[in-house]
Formats: C-alpha cells, sequence, structure tokens
C-alpha cells in the first residue's frame, strides 16, 4: 500500500494570486512564501486566479478561504492547487476546488487535498455542507468524492468548466470522525 503524501495547503498572498492572475510567474514567485511552476499559469489554472484575484480585491476577507497551492512537505515542491470558491454562504455551504500538475497525479495528492479541505470545513462552525461539481467525464475526481460520503445531488451550467455535476456532504459527517479520533 501506497503512503499518503504529506502535504501543506499553503495560503498565497494577494500580490502572488493578482501575480498568477496575469500569467506572471516571476513575479508571483518573488510574492510567493514558495516556488511555483508553470503549471500555475498555463491552461485552466490562469482562469481560476484571475477569478479568485477579482474575489480577493472585491472581499479581502474571502482570501482566508479561497485557492492554496499543494506543496509536498518532503519533496519541497507545488504540485496543485486546492481551496474552496469562498468563504461558506448564507446556509453553510462551501465549495471545494482541486487540480494536480499532470505530472504529479495518481500520487494522492488530490486525495491528501481533499481530506485537508474537508477537516477544516469540519473545524469551521459556520460550514454545513461541502461541495464539489466535477464535469460528467472526470471519472477520477467523482470516484475520490464518493469514497467521501459525497452524493450526487444534481447537474449544473459553469460558463467555464461546462456541464458539471453536483455532489455534497454534510460537514456533520467530518464532525463526528474528528471527535472520534479518526
Amino acid at each position: 500500500m501506497t503512503t499518503a503524501p504529506d502535504i501543506r495547503l499553503v495560503q498565497l498572498p494577494a500580490a502572488a494570486i493578482h501575480a498568477l492572475a496575469a500569467r506572471d510567474l516571476a513575479a508571483a514567485n518573488a510574492a510567493a512564501p514558495i516556488a511555483l511552476t508553470r503549471f500555475f499559469v498555463e491552461g485552466a489554472d490562469a482562469g481560476v486566479w484571475r477569478m479568485r484575484s477579482r474575489q480577493i480585491e472585491d472581499d479581502p476577507t474571502s482570501a482566508d478561504w479561497v485557492t492554496r497551492v499543494i506543496w509536498d512537505v518532503t519533496a519541497q515542491i507545488a504540485v496543485g492547487r486546492a481551496g474552496y470558491h469562498g468563504p461558506p454562504d448564507a446556509t453553510g455551504m462551501v465549495e471545494v476546488g482541486y487540480s494536480v500538475d499532470p505530472g504529479c497525479r495518481r500520487r494522492g495528492y488530490a486525495r491528501a487535498a481533499l481530506e485537508a479541505l474537508l477537516d477544516r470545513g469540519a473545524r469551521e462552525p459556520a460550514v454545513r455542507t461541502v461541495r464539489a461539481t466535477i464535469s460528467p467525464g472526470n471519472d477520477a475526481s467523482r470516484a475520490l468524492v464518493l469514497q467521501y460520503g459525497f452524493a450526487e445531488v444534481g447537474e449544473q451550467w459553469d460558463d467555464e468548466d461546462g456541464l458539471e455535476t453536483i455532489f455534497e456532504v454534510s460537514a456533520a459527517t467530518f464532525r463526528a470522525a474528528q471527535l472520534s479520533g479518526r
């Protein structure tokens, strides 16, 4: 059995997020507490950083909730991004998102990041529901969330990602696990 990677979700300062939104890797690395790779400014990731940059400009308090870097503590490398789409909404729902650099996939990073997000959600009294939205063709993410008790609750259309299946799980599920010492 493979050992789960030792990861930390590293919060980036606003300057690094704004630089990633502008696809300026050099400026992002100058502002970030860790070294970032091309993965963070290529493809779909640039859109995520643009969205988060606007979000923290509009609401600086959301910076504590939004996308972070998945940092492999042992290898000392950035392997992806993970976080919430924002603070809990009025109903106590938070949505998780994660993406692992293709060169680092199938090593347990998405699982470790999801566990870290679920753990934090369970510790936050304002969080009642954790949501994940997944492209219907993303079998790996679908299988992952189902292993953590997420249930399919519907579909939605996302202007950037297209059709998504909505999965949700109660944060109480993970609070109980924390109390029992998991």
